[in-house]
């Protein structure tokens, strides 16, 4: 070989690596189609596998050219992040551990450095080391982003699951013609009170409720933060045009609100969800008769 040309430069080892990403860019994606991660969630056919495993080579590509191999944030993932967390949500759902979905991602690494290595046979020691290495640290780089992207998805889930068992926990419940009750039960902290404010101002209007009662005998403890919330939530059901009266205060947290001096002055309170009732009852001009034993009439 002619000295001038065995002493040719190359690139830097990640513009290697990304030279070699574009230029066997199907064989890896046809690789990577028999691995676990994309043949057990690809399962229709295998091209769409493949294409799923050419995207991600693109991207790694992408990342490799612009140096930032060890970047997770890198602007080259941001196309195929959507793609990994339903890679591995799916592989989640299935069954697998964190760990082992980690695994399946490190497994795709193999296939790859295998290429690069055949693919510079005459290639000083190293330059091949050089290139397998920059090419390790990406491969690294891609299984952090699918993690770092699937744990986001689980906690995205988790947020809307506790949403949703915040609604489910928090019903209004229509008790007469132009009354509503909400039964709390539970600690109320600043985001289930702002689902029972949500949920009782929809309540007012659907139901075109006159009074609205909240009754706090299931919430263990009162303090100045949900005695406030109290008051913000009685304070929009005015302004929808009815009355809020706060039942089931008992003598503990009449005493813990009295220690506090908390002012519920403006709130009309009752001792349980029945006199509240009653009392909305009376305020409606509805009159409660009580029957006698035997269910013949009033006594």
């Amino acid at each position: 070989m002619p000295e001038h040309e065995a002493a040719a430069p190359h690139g830097s080892p990640t513009d290697e690596v990304g030279t070699f990403l574009n230029r066997r860019r199907e064989q890896i994606a046809q690789r990577w189609a028999d691995e676990p991660l994309f043949r057990a969630v690809f399962t229709v056919s295998r091209d769409e596998a493949v294409e799923a495993g050419r995207s991600v080579v693109d991207a790694l590509a992408q990342v490799a050219a612009s140096g930032r191999v060890e970047d997770s944030d890198s602007a080259g993932f941001t196309v195929v992040r959507e793609q990994l967390a339903r890679m591995a949500a799916a592989r989640s759902r299935s069954g697998l551990s964190s760990a082992q979905v980690s695994s399946e991602v490190d497994a795709l690494r193999a296939p790859v450095v295998n290429l690069l290595v055949a693919d510079l046979p005459d290639a000083p020691a190293d330059r091949v080391r050089e290139s397998t290495e920059a090419l390790t640290v990406l491969m690294g780089t891609l299984r952090l982003v699918v993690m770092e992207t699937a744990l986001t998805e689980v906690q995205s889930l988790i947020d809307r699951q506790q949403m949703q068992l915040l609604e489910v926990a928090t019903p209004v419940i229509k008790l007469w013609d132009g009354i509503v009750a909400v039964p709390l039960i539970g600690t109320l902290d600043s985001a289930r009170s702002q689902v029972v404010m949500e949920t009782l101002l929809e309540a007012v209007v659907d139901q075109q409720a006159r009074y609205a009662i909240l009754d706090i005998t299931g919430v263990p403890t009162v303090d100045s933060l949900v005695a406030q919330h109290l008051m913000k939530t009685v304070a929009a059901v005015r302004l929808m045009g009815a009355e809020c009266v706060v039942s089931g205060i008992r003598p503990a947290i009449a005493q813990t609100i009295v220690h506090l001096g908390l002012d519920l002055g403006t709130v009309i309170t009752r001792a349980g969800l029945a006199d509240a009732l009653a009392w909305a009852l009376h305020e409606l001009g509805a009159g409660i008769v009580q029957a006698t034993p035997g269910g013949t009439g009033p006594r």
